[in-house]
């Protein structure tokens, strides 16, 4: 198909993990089959606000620098620099979007959700049009109540599909934030917490669910996805300049984060890139 703009595609505002970059996340991403998602949207990857507070699990297999969206107490209920992060997020969603779509990969997941579930509530991006699509990959719920009861109110009425992995730490927290979205896709993997592989099933899923979303908005010509004939998919990775007296706060290095099950704490779970080496 000729002539089709970059700025006709879907946009999604895609937030990696902690104490990664948006550079490391859109590397993972391109593990993916590109025309089962990646190949239909314009593709943002900035950087957190933050640089890491510690040492990164990358270290040795991803170049830096690195960066985190916030940071938070080894329960995760207690948070700093949570409203500044969203500040700016809504300020860059609006300024440089509208945005249709969020990604995310943990962190950034958790992020993503909470943005989608307070934009619901009237809380954040009033002046932005509604989220169209969600994709969290080992994503979990903030445990704040004061947070929950705002953010995951009433289910979230967003098209979103949930990447859960078998040995991930986190896959009983995916799975309850997936209780959280109405009607909400999910693809289990056998892997951990990180970016999974996909195999052939996984991919089709994904492609189909690309395909649905693209159908509904207007985004599908003849029975098939419309797709830059010259340019598979841009993607931007910006690094933020966040002027805050010279000096950014940072919490204590923390390397721990809970698991919850049915609404209550179990044991923390170190906080890492599961089988790293594969995500490189």
């Amino acid at each position: 198909m000729e002539g089709r703009s970059e700025e006709k595609k879907m946009k999604i505002l895609c937030l990696h993990g902690f104490r990664t970059s948006g550079s490391f996340l859109q590397k993972q991403i391109s593990k993916w089959d590109s025309s089962a998602f990646a190949d239909h949207f314009h593709m943002e990857f900035p950087d957190g606000i933050f640089p890491a507070g510690g040492k990164s699990e990358i270290e040795g297999i991803f170049p830096p620098p690195y960066f985190e969206w916030f940071q938070y107490d080894k329960d995760f209920t207690e948070y700093t620099n949570l409203e500044e992060c969203i500040s700016y997020l809504c300020e860059y969603m609006t300024s440089r979007g509208p945005f249709d779509g969020l990604l995310g990969f943990s962190q950034g997941a958790t992020l993503s959700a909470l943005l989608l579930g307070y934009q619901a509530q009237g809380k954040v991006l009033k002046d932005h049009p509604p989220i169209k699509l969600f994709v969290s990959i080992s994503g979990a719920k903030f445990r704040d109540p004061s947070i929950c009861e705002i953010a995951y109110k009433d289910p979230i009425n967003v098209r979103s599909v949930h990447f859960i992995g078998a040995k991930d730490w986190l896959r009983l927290p995916s799975g309850e934030l997936a209780t959280s979205f109405h009607n909400p896709l999910i693809i289990n993997h056998p892997q951990g917490h990180t970016v999974p592989r996909l195999d052939e099933d996984a991919t089709e899923k994904l492609r189909k669910w690309t395909k649905e979303i693209l159908l509904h908005y207007g985004s599908i010509e003849n029975g098939e996805a419309k797709v830059d004939d010259t340019k598979s998919h841009e993607v931007i990775h910006k690094t933020p300049v966040v002027e805050n007296g010279g000096a950014i706060p940072t919490a204590e290095v923390i390397h721990k984060t809970p698991v919850v099950e049915n609404g209550g704490a179990l044991p923390t779970a170190e906080t890492r890139v599961a089988n790293a080496a594969s995500q490189a």
